[in-house]
């Protein structure tokens, strides 16, 4: 009911004592005053799913205010301490899914540390929060997505069971999610900076990776280069590739260097943020080294206002693309514009 700003803390009370009981999933998104502790009112149930916005959570208790069905934990625009969040997950012995949105985060010193612990967790998604360290101990971990934080250090520490691993828009200093990454699956980088050497020794074990995806991504030395090469040998596996063009000082982020093929590439994406003539090359290039090719998506932004020259680039990269397509006629293309 978004449209009311406040409830009655007394009937929202009422509600969740008269269903508590047989209650499954919780999905709590209002205002009261004072504060209702959903902890202490839904613990020690049958809750398997809690989804919680605009609350506050103070002084857990794991062994009173336990969850022992739960399985999936969300907490947005949610006030609570670095410990009672840790205390919070040793209240949940069967987590397996975690989403932490904009949390404020309790200072109790001059450095904001989260350090968090769950063997059962196997997804975790983190947004819009702000830390010093963010460390993570989960010995089942599959997922994990981080998005628009800024983060000093993030660790995660766990045994190899990482599959899914997706970046976006995040600052971070150190980034360390663990030796042991040999089955990665998927691997989405987005709107970062990397230091290619570290970033490329951290996955470069990660043989099964099925789907690669390097967009807007910077790179912290400006001689770096991530070569098709090295793409190729590293992960022979590969379906799904996304690169998004840059040129800078007349040498492409994503070199041609090489000859090895992409051979099990089905799905290609590729995208620019400033097209010049050489875009239509590039894209004939990564064409020529996906032989089993059978999709591919081009993403291009295109402002409102556009100069003689950029309309002519445009149309040459039609053209270019028009030919091109008639020699990869077995290839489904579509374009995306923004």
């Amino acid at each position: 009911m978004d449209d009311v700003d406040e409830f009655s803390a007394s009937t929202v009370i009422a509600w969740l004592m008269y269903t508590r009981e047989t209650l499954r999933r919780l999905f709590y998104n209002v205002r009261t005053s004072p504060n209702v502790n959903i902890l202490e009112i839904c613990g020690r149930q049958k809750l398997e799913t809690l989804a919680l916005a605009h609350n506050s959570i103070t002084g857990v208790e794991p062994n009173f205010q336990r969850f022992p069905c739960l399985k999936s934990l969300s907490l947005s625009h949610v006030s609570i301490s670095a410990l009672d969040l840790s205390l919070l997950l040793t209240a949940c012995p069967k987590l397996e899914s975690l989403e932490l949105v904009n949390l404020e985060i309790a200072m109790s010193d001059a450095q904001v540390t989260v350090e968090l612990s769950c063997p059962t967790l196997k997804s975790i998604y983190v947004e819009a929060i702000s830390l010093d360290k963010f460390m993570l101990e989960a010995d089942s971990i599959e997922r994990l997505h981080l998005r628009d934080c800024a983060l000093e250090l993030f660790e995660l520490i766990g045994i190899g069971t990482l599959k899914y691993f997706k970046i976006d828009d995040v600052s971070v200093i150190h980034l360390d999610i663990g030796e042991t990454i040999d089955n990665l699956e998927v691997v989405d980088v987005s709107n970062f900076t990397i230091i290619w050497p570290k970033f490329y020794q951290m996955i470069s074990r990660s043989s099964k990776l099925r789907k690669l995806r390097l967009w807007d991504v910077a790179f912290d030395d400006e001689d770096e280069v991530v070569d098709l090469e090295t793409i190729a040998v590293c992960f022979p596996r590969l379906k799904h590739l996304a690169l998004s063009y840059e040129l800078r000082d007349g040498v492409m982020h994503y070199g041609l260097q090489g000859s090895s093929n992409l051979e099990n590439v089905m799905v290609l994406e590729l995208g620019w943020t400033v097209i010049n003539d050489l875009f239509s090359h590039w894209v004939e290039e990564l064409l020529k080294r996906c032989p089993n090719l059978r999709k591919m998506i081009i993403f291009g932004s295109v402002s409102e206002v556009k100069s003689h020259e950029e309309c002519q680039i445009l149309a040459n990269f039609t053209s270019s693309i028009v030919q091109l397509m008639r020699k990869y006629m077995n290839v489904e293309v579509h374009f995306e514009f923004e």
